[in-house]
């Protein structure tokens, strides 16, 4: 920006002699002149001209050794407002550093420098930000505008001031650096990399605003959070990638101080962007970090309401390959199931393989399998051989036999046929997955979907309160961690509960008199309605008849079984047992199979 007006600001500082005025005497001689001679000064902020490669710096992490108030931070100089800056203390030697988010390639480094500049001082560049290596070294600057040209690669980035030219600290309106460009960087791509990947929110405004909204490539459909700060919207990757640009296509209600992190495991971020002077609209923001998850976090909402956004964009340099986009309710690979050649031959009806897919959390010897009176680990003995004449549930358990963390499966197995399921009837309490698999070549697959085994325990439990009403959510709450319990179990819903009432006035539109616990457990005059109770539970009971066994028409508004819709999302398939008669249209997780051969069961964590 060599020749451009830097912004003069007046500053006062109390002395023991009263006050002194740090502007200077000639400037304000050229300001007098200047308006003498009839002429309009405006104040600019240029890029520089030939500025070589992209900006990296501006809304990165920005730290510094000091500053002289709260009024200067060091995230003022990467903030792109050159009329906010960062100043030091008033001693030598004094630092501002920049995080890039990963190593990049520098190439310039600018600084617009206040009256209170350097005249000895390093450009210096690190990969930890403990061991530096100089790039740029001077000692006879002269301030201004500094259009340096360097020679480097680092994730930090940092001025290393040695001497100051006043006796004030060091002062910069903008640190800017540059670089990413050249033959050993791809450009940054235009495809949607969070499209159709699952995305997951701090909270949803309501069911008709979830956290897949934004990434579903439909600028009709958005998500839309609860009304207070701070909120957050991340989406999953599928796989640890680099990325270099994120789009936010918000609604009326956008943020006006918000980040954009990326992080490895969903817990640990890093900043990529940062800003407190958002606008809403489209941004399109250019980034420089890696991750499996991209997330937008909100700490200041512009308007009265939460934050909401039409998509929410993440893309990647060209030529990076991301995971396939598989729909969450496809059966999993074969690869989740492993080599199935190796399962014993059934001396009775059909074997049984019990898999342990917890990811790490629990070995073998710590994942257990019980029924019929025998109870062992999978290290002891992974398969079961099931005689025929067999019923009941076989239980799941981590960590020990008598564990808090277990779920179960239901099956009846004749001398020649399997008939069973999972259930989410009382509750949820372990990812399980069922594949079943015939002497004929009949394969099917049932119960919870792959990315509730790739998500962790935590995850599926915000994943949950967020995909919910505000009524539901305490359904994950009672008996956390253990278990997400069915709404006809929990107190809220019972009599005398805060949501004793919930469907009250619905039910009885269509002549039903019962409580809401016994429309969600198909109990008292239900138990013999299987029709009615299934379209209470899924909204459809004031529909004509025959379109209240539409699955298209299925939980379209309040009051609603909101809990068994979540498991309908995240199960193979769509199918899943969220209610008693929740096999009304063919909608649960149950099977029958002529001569079964072997059945695996997948357990997760």
């Amino acid at each position: 920006m060599s020749g451009s007006t830097s912004p003069v600001v007046r500053r006062r500082y109390a002395g023991s002699g009263g006050s002194a005025d740090r502007s200077r005497p000639y400037l304000i001689l050229a300001l007098l002149c200047a308006l003498l001679a009839g002429v309009a000064l405006t104040v600019t902020a240029q890029s520089p001209a030939g500025a070589a490669g992209t900006l990296l710096s501006q809304g990165k992490p920005a730290t510094a050794s000091s500053a002289e108030n709260a009024t200067f931070p060091a995230s003022a100089a990467v903030d792109g407002n050159t009329g906010t800056r960062w100043s030091s203390a008033f001693s030598d030697p004094q630092w501002l550093q920049v995080d890039l988010g990963s190593t990049q390639t520098v190439s310039q480094v600018t600084l617009n420098w206040e009256a209170a500049y350097a005249t000895s001082f390093k450009i210096q560049v690190s990969d930890n930000a403990s061991t530096w290596t100089d790039v740029y070294s001077t000692t006879t600057a002269t301030g201004g505008v500094q259009n340096l040209a360097v020679n480097g690669s680092g994730r930090y980035v940092r001025f290393y001031g040695t001497a100051r030219a006043t006796a004030y600290g060091y002062s910069l309106w903008e640190f800017q650096v540059y670089g990413g460009s050249g033959p050993t960087q791809s450009a940054c791509g235009t495809d949607d990399a969070a499209q159709g990947r699952p995305a997951t929110a701090s909270s949803t405004e309501n069911a008709g605003t979830p956290a897949s909204a934004a990434v579903d490539g439909d600028t009709g459909t958005r998500w839309s959070s609860a009304f207070s700060d701070p909120q957050w919207l991340q989406v999953d990757l599928g796989a640890s990638v680099p990325v270099c640009g994120v789009g936010l296509n918000w609604e009326a209600a956008y943020a006006s101080s918000f980040k954009i992190q990326v992080s490895d495991n969903g817990t640990a971020w890093t900043d990529v962007y940062s800003t407190t002077t958002g606008t809403g609209g489209v941004q399109n923001l250019t980034v420089s970090g890696t991750g499996r998850y991209v997330r937008v976090y909100g700490t200041a909402r512009a308007t009265a309401y939460g934050y909401s956004l039409w998509e929410f964009q993440v893309h990647v340099p060209t030529g990076t390959t991301t995971p396939p986009t598989t729909p969450p309710t496809s059966p999993p690979p074969d690869s989740f199931w492993g080599d199935t050649s190796k399962i014993p031959a059934a001396q009775n009806v059909m074997e049984v393989a019990v898999l342990n897919r917890t990811n790490g959390q629990y070995p073998d010897s710590q994942v257990y399998w019980s029924f019929n009176g025998q109870t062992h680990s999978i290290a002891d003995q992974p398969y079961f051989d099931m005689p025929a004449n067999s019923s009941g549930r076989m239980y799941f358990y981590l960590g020990s036999a008598a564990s808090q963390y277990y779920d179960f499966i239901e099956f009846t197995i004749g001398p020649a046929v399997f008939n069973g399921n999972t259930t989410r009837v009382d509750a949820w309490g372990l990812p399980l997955a069922v594949r079943l698999h015939s002497h004929s070549g009949q394969d099917v697959q049932l119960g919870d979907s792959q990315d509730l085994f790739t998500s962790t325990r935590d995850q599926v439990f915000q994943q949950f309160q967020n995909a919910v009403p505000q009524q539901f959510k305490v359904l994950a709450q009672t008996q956390a961690p253990y278990r997400i319990i069915a709404p006809g179990s929990d107190p809220s819903f019972r009599a005398g509960g805060a949501n004793a009432n919930y469907y009250t006035s619905y039910a009885s539109s269509v002549g039903i008199n019962e409580p809401t616990s016994n429309i969600f457990g198909c109990a008292g005059s239900l138990a013999g309605n299987p029709s009615m109770c299934a379209a209470l539970n899924r909204h459809t009971a004031t529909l004509p008849s025959d379109q209240q066994q539409d699955p298209s028409k299925f939980y379209s508004g309040d009051p609603a079984n909101w809990y068994a819709k979540f498991w309908h999302d995240h199960a193979i398939n769509n199918l899943a047992y969220g209610f008693p008669y929740d096999d009304v249209a063919g909608q649960a997780a149950y099977t029958s199979m002529q001569n079964p051969q072997w059945m695996e069961v997948a357990v997760g964590w």
